[in-house]
């Protein structure tokens, strides 16, 4: 009987096809061309291990690397790769330049996963230098232990990575230099602006206190009764000194829209209160050149900064009557939605369509060839186009030329009529004149406008007396009150005209009628007149409003009170 040993060798032999001696020769040459396959593989491998591009080695996480191909030795440095086989102590300390620490987290990082991809590190050269690579390491799970794996060197890639790093920093620290003196120089225009600006407030203030004094004085003689030669004079003195204020005050005003100095205080108004004053002051503006002055205003409430839509308007109907010489401007409203457009008509010259982009523009008067035929500086629609811009209002225009033009603008109606004020001065005229008789005081700290004022206000009937602060006016007026106070609000040292009046009506014991006086047009003037309750007047004073003003005021018994003009 076969032995049980050779029992398991027969089973083994037929299994692998070898249980004969015909068999072995019949699987004889498969068996050679198997392991002459398995040869090429290994040449192959040996090749590719040999000639490959990056390094590759073999390591044991207890001994260190086994094996290294010669890319790796060329890479670190060494003639043949057996320079390049360590151990681990070697490894720690020649090696990688993060040492037995980097090694450890390496050992620490392969028990967990078994492999590491993409880990970038520092390797030592043996020249002393460093260099940067990627390594994928992968602990083969046949043999415990062993690592194999593969190095590239990255170093250039780093290297123009941190140049780039380096250049963004520079370019960042260029950057913010740059930004600094951009800074710098922002707030150092940022200062000059403001000392412009308080520079063209205190010339504006004072250029407009002796053209003031000026524009009193020429009205006085305008309402006597002169030689046809001298009033001729007279009358070409006013117009200068009227041009010259409309001039004064354009460049004021497009100089706080270009500096952003105007704030719009929005509020709920009447349309009576807006519209009424501007009618009552162009009906002499229209008369005078022949033309007729028509309104149409509907019953609403719109909202919006009274002091700023009344300039738009303003200069709207300056331009009609300006531009207009037969037939004549209507000023009219209707609602539109949520919005009422407020429109202002002529039946002047027309603009040519081409021209119509160009209007708002500074300095731009169409049509005008010769500097006699000019009126005005050109800022009036420009003024026009900035405040609309800042109050995000659409300003429209239509014009036919030979026909005449139409301006409109859209404004948000409020939700709630407000009462009408108590001062909007009235269209038609009062029955009898107040003034004659009347005992007024001015007070002002240039003497020259008191003249002027008291030469004025004596022309039109009153009794003037004048003050220069609370001590003269108390000296003035003695025991009597007066009938009305007519104001400046600055003063010498510090004080203001409203401390005067609140003293005056302290000294009384009466609720003293008041028109106060300015030629601060600043937000901040404005703000503070704003709560009073009186009327405002900006120097120059136009002699026809504080006729109109003060005829208001006395007409009513000195009942009323208001805020504006």
């Amino acid at each position: 009987m076969p032995k049980p040993s050779d029992d398991q060798h027969q089973a083994l032999t037929q299994l692998l096809g070898f249980g004969s001696h015909s068999a072995r020769k019949s699987h004889y040459p498969e068996l050679v061309a198997r392991l002459e396959e398995l040869e090429a593989e290994r040449n192959r491998y040996k090749w590719l291990f040999e000639h490959a591009v990056h390094g590759i080695f073999q390591a044991s996480l207890q001994e260190g690397i086994r094996a290294a191909n010669p890319a790796l030795a060329r890479m670190l440095g060494y003639e043949t790769p057996e320079d390049a086989l360590w151990t681990l102590t070697d490894l720690s300390h020649h090696l990688f330049i993060g040492g037995e620490e980097e090694l450890r987290q390496i050992r620490h990082t392969l028990s967990q996963q078994n492999g590491l991809f993409g880990y970038e590190t520092r390797l030592r050269r043996k020249d002393g230098s460093a260099i940067y690579v990627i390594m994928n390491l992968l602990l083969k799970p046949d043999e415990e232990g062993l690592v194999e794996g593969f190095v590239a060197d990255v170093t250039e890639r780093k290297l123009a990575q941190l140049r780039l790093l380096q250049l963004n920093e520079e370019l960042e620290q260029r950057v913010a230099e740059r930004t600094c003196e951009l800074r710098e120089a922002r707030d150092a225009a940022e200062a000059a602006n403001l000392s412009k600006d308080k520079y063209l407030a205190a010339a504006s203030h004072d250029l407009l206190q002796p053209l003031n004094a000026a524009r009193l004085l020429i009205s006085t003689l305008r309402e006597r009764q002169l030689p046809q030669s001298e009033l001729h004079l007279v009358e070409r003195a006013h117009l200068a000194l009227e041009g010259a204020e409309d001039l004064l005050t354009d460049l004021l005003d497009i100089s706080k829209l270009d500096q952003a100095a105007i704030k719009p205080d929005i509020d709920a108004y009447s349309l009576d209160d807006i519209l009424l004053p501007l009618i009552s002051e162009f009906q002499p503006v229209a008369a005078a050149k022949g033309l007729q002055l028509s309104h149409y205003l509907p019953r609403c409430a719109i909202s919006c900064d009274f002091r700023l839509l009344t300039r738009i308007l303003r200069n709207l109907l300056s331009n009609a009557c300006r531009y207009t010489d037969v037939g004549g401007v209507l000023l009219g409203a209707r609602k539109r939605g949520d919005m009422l457009r407020i429109e202002v008509w002529d039946t002047g010259r027309g603009i040519p369509e081409q021209d119509l982009h160009s209007i708002f523009l500074e300095f731009n008067q169409l049509g005008v060839s010769r500097a006699a035929e000019r009126s005005g500086v050109g800022l009036g629609l420009a003024i026009v186009d900035r405040i609309a811009n800042m109050l995000d209002y659409r300003v429209l225009v239509r014009s036919r030329p030979g026909r005449g033009s139409v301006f409109s603008i859209d404004v948000p109606v409020a939700a709630t009529v407000p009462p009408r004020s108590a001062v909007t001065p009235v269209i038609a005229p009062q029955l009898g004149d107040p003034l004659p008789g009347r005992r007024l005081l001015v007070i002002d700290n240039e003497t020259s406008i008191l003249h002027s004022m008291a030469a004025l206000l004596e022309q039109w009937g009153c009794t003037v007396l004048t003050a220069t602060d609370e001590q003269t006016a108390l000296a003035a007026l003695g025991n009597v009150a007066p009938d009305a106070i007519l104001a400046d609000y600055h003063l010498d040292h510090g004080s203001t005209g409203w401390d005067v009046v609140l003293a005056l009506r302290a000294r009384f014991s009466a609720r003293l009628p008041v028109v106060m006086i300015t030629a601060d047009r600043s937000d901040q003037c404005r703000r503070q007149l704003q709560g009073v309750g009186v009327p405002v007047l900006n120097k120059p004073v136009k002699p026809g409003k504080m006729r109109s003003v003060l005829s208001h005021l006395l007409g009513d018994d000195g009942t009323g009170g208001a805020n504006d003009v």
